[in-house]
């Protein structure tokens, strides 16, 4: 089967026409987009978890992708679809409730902690003084955030929904403007600058782990190798930085 030009001229004939060829095209061009997606998120969850499993609800994410992208708006596709794909993922491992309410509960209180924390000492706190607070050695507290991670991950999506159900993810940096209302379009910036303030206060090394693993799009094996952490510390230090920036974005939101 012969690609089709995906530029404008491509996409508006798929806009114009809905012919079910070229929309199985251009499904067959983005897939690749999908597995490296579904790949990078594996990363982060329980071997239970299967690839094809993640790979498929993307899938659904990225035929929605397809079928609600306007090109006259100016955005790359890839840009429109990414937090679908995404977001069609972890609603898909929502979906399964694996995770046992013994690790929300860490994971609460884990967030709980570092709230506190922040607001006594005006800063994000650090490992060790985590540590003391919950009563624990630097082991148990990195074993803790081992154990927390996908709930963390799960949760920070949660967060950053608006009330009409649209998501913000930290790679989305450009507004959503598919069909949405002006008041919408203006929440969903208000998240995106939350997010950006957020970033900007994190400690360095958390910081960099985010914008290597959304911006640059490493894996936490890659990010490790370029940092010299193992990938365990790599994902620990992923985990704390979603929770600072779970904390903080929800205070904001309801203040």
């Amino acid at each position: 089967m012969k690609a089709i030009n995906t530029a404008a001229k491509g996409w508006e004939a798929y806009v114009r026409t809905q012919s079910p060829e070229l929309r199985e095209q251009l499904l067959l061009e983005y897939l690749p987009m999908v597995r490296r997606l579904a790949s990078r998120l594996l990363g982060t969850l329980p071997r239970s978890v299967r690839l094809d499993d993640l790979v498929s609800a993307g899938v659904m994410g990225l035929l929605g992708s397809i079928d609600n992208f306007d090109p006259s708006l100016g955005i790359k596709f890839e840009t429109f679809a990414m937090t679908r794909i995404r977001g069609a993922m972890v609603d898909s491992l929502r979906e399964l409730d694996w995770i046992p309410r013994s690790i929300r509960q860490k994971s609460r209180r884990l967030e709980q902690a570092i709230d506190l924390l922040t607001q006594k000492l005006g800063r994000a706190p650090e490992d060790s003084e985590l540590a003391e607070f919950l009563q624990l050695d630097i082991a148990d507290y990195r074993a803790l955030l081992d154990e927390v991670n996908v709930a963390v991950l799960l949760s920070l999506d949660d967060t950053l929904k608006g009330q009409d159900g649209s998501e913000s993810a930290l790679s989305d940096s450009t507004p959503d403007t598919s069909h949405r209302g002006q008041d919408e379009r203006l929440e969903d910036e208000e998240v995106r600058e939350l997010l950006v303030d957020g970033l900007r206060d994190l400690p360095e090394q958390e910081r960099l782990v985010v914008a290597l693993y959304y911006y640059e799009e490493l894996t936490l094996k890659e990010i490790g190798e370029v940092l010299g952490l193992t990938e365990s510390r790599a994902s620990q230090i992923h985990a704390k930085a979603l929770l600072l920036l779970r904390a903080r974005v929800r205070a904001r939101l309801q203040s």
